[in-house]
């Protein structure tokens, strides 16, 4: 925003589009996350990738989060810079460059990153003598995604142990990521195949502590599966993050019980051209609909048929033909991991009346 709000100031009365969030539903779903993942005796290193905000993550923290996850080194530098120390990068990299940064890293935080091939730990390794520095590392295991990840067995074993054999790096674990059954409809079904998959990490620890390795952290979860990866036997800390925005793509689609959305696209009518159809300002650029289309709140018989750069495009039922134009309109967000992007700050709201707003400090942090 131009102008910075002031505390108090009612939600009706902002510029459009606005990205609102709910505190009331967000902590609720902040709480039940935490105790869920505390029930089933395990940490709880919530992704920041929807949210890119340290101010959220502190939250988390607050909450018991042990550490945050993130995607990218950029992200990570985000995080330590404002005391967030306890970083898990889950990814791999290669480069000089960012290799560099990694270590630098190391001397005010304390980051984990990920491998999956020995070029990638000769790289980090180096980056760490030149910093003099050590760093955590952990080894990515491929449970069935089918992305980044070593073949589980025998070649995650040797790179553990040449890994061990580097003065310069902290073998500490193994992750892995069942992304690929988040969307598995039938429940029972995707109990089944979630618990295979994760009965790969604990093969492979099992492995690990056989052969005299530390493997302490057994990081996976994401909020799509929490409700089964919290049963898995061998994982000691699940990454689960998304759900504190209790998204409708994790409530529907991946049909994860105990969230409630509290993220919302604040937008006006400008377009009343036909009865059945209303224009809104909040196109592409403000809301992503690739994974989840969003929703409109208050009115069920409203839909979004379309979003082009600019504006959304609503079929209206009975009930929101009454809409005019200059009406203010909010848009729950279908999945906040491709919205939150797209926004400078989360304006949180108690009721409607702001009480803080938390810059998205971690927007375009793509390295």
């Amino acid at each position: 925003m131009s102008i910075f709000p002031s505390r108090g100031t009612l939600k009706q009365t902002f510029d459009t589009p606005a990205y609102c969030l709910d505190l009331d539903r967000f902590e609720a779903n902040v709480q039940s996350m935490a105790a869920t993942v505390r029930a089933a005796g395990k940490a709880w290193r919530p992704h920041s990738k929807g949210h890119k905000s340290p101010a959220i993550a502190w939250k988390e923290l607050q909450a018991g989060a042990l550490g945050i996850t993130c995607a990218k080194v950029s992200e990570a530098e985000v995080m330590i810079n404002t005391g967030i120390h306890d970083v898990l990068i889950a990814n791999v990299i290669s480069g000089e460059q960012k290799c560099d940064r990694l270590a630098t890293l190391c001397k005010t935080g304390r980051p984990i990153i990920c491998a999956d091939h020995y070029a990638q730990v000769e790289q980090i390794a180096a980056a760490c003598r030149r910093w003099g520095v050590r760093c955590r590392i952990l080894v990515d295991v491929n449970i069935g995604m089918n992305r980044t990840g070593i073949n589980p067995g025998r070649d995650a074993l040797e790179l553990a142990q040449a890994i061990d054999k580097i003065a310069d790096l902290e073998l500490v674990g193994i992750m892995g990521y069942e992304g690929h059954l988040m969307k598995v409809t039938d429940q029972d079904e995707k109990r089944l195949r979630v618990r295979e998959s994760l009965g790969i990490l604990k093969l492979t620890s099992e492995q690990y502590r056989q052969a005299g390795l530390n493997c302490e952290i057994v990081s996976a979860g994401g909020s799509g599966s929490l409700a089964f990866c919290k049963e898995a036997e061998g994982i000691t800390e699940l990454q689960a993050g998304g759900g504190v925005f209790g998204d409708p793509f994790y409530v529907d689609m991946c049909k994860q019980p105990g969230i409630k959305s509290a993220l919302t696209i604040l937008a006006t009518v400008i377009s009343r051209a036909a009865l059945d159809r209303a224009i809104l300002d909040a196109g592409r650029k403000t809301v992503n609909p690739d994974i989840h289309p969003p929703l409109v709140q208050g009115f069920p018989d409203a839909e979004v048929v379309a979003l082009s750069a600019e504006h959304c495009t609503l079929k209206l039922g009975p009930e929101s033909q009454r809409l005019k134009i200059g009406d203010k309109v909010e848009l729950v967000v279908g999945y906040a991991d491709f919205t939150s992007i797209l926004h400078e700050e989360f304006l949180g709201f108690r009721g409607d009346k702001l009480e803080c707003v938390w810059p998205i400090l971690g927007r375009g942090k793509i390295q």
